[in-house]
């Protein structure tokens, strides 16, 4: 039996580090394991050291947002206080829990008999109900604050190794001697850093605030991790500094409206969304399918052949454009009516419902920068896909 199951897990294993799959014609895993320069060729067992490094990266986070973005928060006047606790009341209490936290109008004219209270005052009870399980908007800011923070730093450091990279600017280097790219110090410490803090993404979305896709933006951290992960071990790490920077871009902007929102700076937070929606056009629309995607699938193609990893490689790379192409329209929807209603207005992912939303029930539209991104995530942190607006 054991020999049976050791058999069965020497197949398994065998499968999924072929090298008929993994690697172009003629080439074995024997021939990256020579020193080749630098940090030598890339290596599985290279991903390892991701794990205590995420761990670090997020008892980082943990100093930061208590000793640098907390004091931020306090200085531009966010209070450090949950939201307002509503009256006490057993029968609500029940109906909150047990029923609906959104009566309609016939529960709410049953209760305002029950009770003799106000059907306005009973819509506010639930309400102020609601939003007491919703997070604070200092730990919003905190969080956001952390993101753009880790955005800005990682661009900056992408943007300076790609600027003396040659692949930066002829994008055939990608695939030159291809396999055979040695790892040099610079190139591996921006991709196990880019790959650590997706992973204590994954441990933090345990312990934020939770948003209306946890599901969603679970599995859009685990595709993230896996592409990442997977251009790594195939040695397709040139191209894949290309497009985590491109994607880094628009994200720092993202998370910078978000504070400026939470600050209550309403024309910071319009002017950043806007720059934020050119520059994610420009790079999702313009520059990747033009620039990344022309590589990959053209010159590749000429220079190393094509073999069944590298379909799997781009068809992943096409699944982001059509994401791309979506989000962009749910970027200039909202754009558009920004313009009409002199205001960015909010998607669908709120955290906190305002009194004037509340008592107009025929209005559903928000602020859109009130909402906060997870861990990211956002609805564009994260290289390789996501729910743009059902995160938060």
């Amino acid at each position: 039996m054991a020999t049976a199951a050791a058999g069965a897990l020497g197949l398994l294993w065998g499968w999924l580090w072929s090298e008929r799959f993994w690697m172009p014609q003629n080439v074995s895993w024997a021939d990256l394991e020579g020193p080749g320069d630098g940090y030598g060729y890339p290596q599985a067992r290279h991903i390892l050291s991701v794990f205590p490094l995420a761990a670090g990266v997020f008892s980082v986070r943990l100093l930061f947002e208590r000793f640098i973005a907390k004091p931020c928060a306090l200085h531009v006047g966010i209070q450090d206080s949950g939201p307002y606790q509503p009256q006490p009341n057993a029968i609500l209490e029940k109906v909150f829990i047990s029923i609906t936290k959104y009566p309609d109008e016939k529960r709410l004219e049953g209760l305002s008999k029950q009770l003799d209270w106000d059907v306005r005052k009973i819509q506010c009870w639930f309400r102020h109900r609601r939003n007491q399980d919703k997070p604070p908007t200092l730990t919003k800011f905190c969080e956001s604050m952390w993101r753009f923070t880790f955005y800005l730093c990682i661009f900056c450091y992408g943007i300076r190794f790609l600027w003396s990279s040659p692949w930066f600017w002829d994008t055939r280097q990608c695939w030159h001697s291809y396999p055979y790219q040695p790892l040099t110090s610079g190139l591996y410490y921006y991709y196990i850093m880019e790959l650590a803090f997706y992973w204590s993404l994954m441990f933090s979305q345990f312990t934020d605030i939770k948003r209306k896709d946890f599901l969603i933006m679970f599995v859009h951290h685990l595709a993230t991790i896996g592409l990442i992960t997977f251009s790594y071990i195939n040695n397709m790490v040139r191209v894949g500094t290309l497009v985590m920077c491109l994607h880094d871009a628009s994200d720092f902007l993202l998370e910078a409206a978000k504070l400026a929102n939470y600050a209550k700076y309403q024309r910071l937070c319009d002017t950043l969304f806007v720059i934020f929606s050119a520059v994610f056009m420009v790079t999702r629309l313009g520059i990747y399918p033009f620039w990344i995607l022309n590589t990959t699938l053209f010159e590749s193609w000429e220079m190393i052949g094509p073999y069944p990893s590298w379909w799997l490689f781009n068809g992943l790379l096409l699944i982001l454009q059509v994401l791309h192409v979506i989000w962009s329209y749910l970027i200039a929807r909202i754009a558009f009516k920004a313009l009409i209603r002199g205001k960015v207005s909010k998607d669908d992912r709120s955290d906190v419902e305002s009194s004037s939303e509340e008592e107009d029930v025929t209005t559903n539209a928000k602020s859109f920068c009130g909402s906060s991104s997870s861990n990211g995530s956002s609805w564009v942190n994260g290289h390789m896909g996501g729910s743009y607006w059902a995160e938060e």
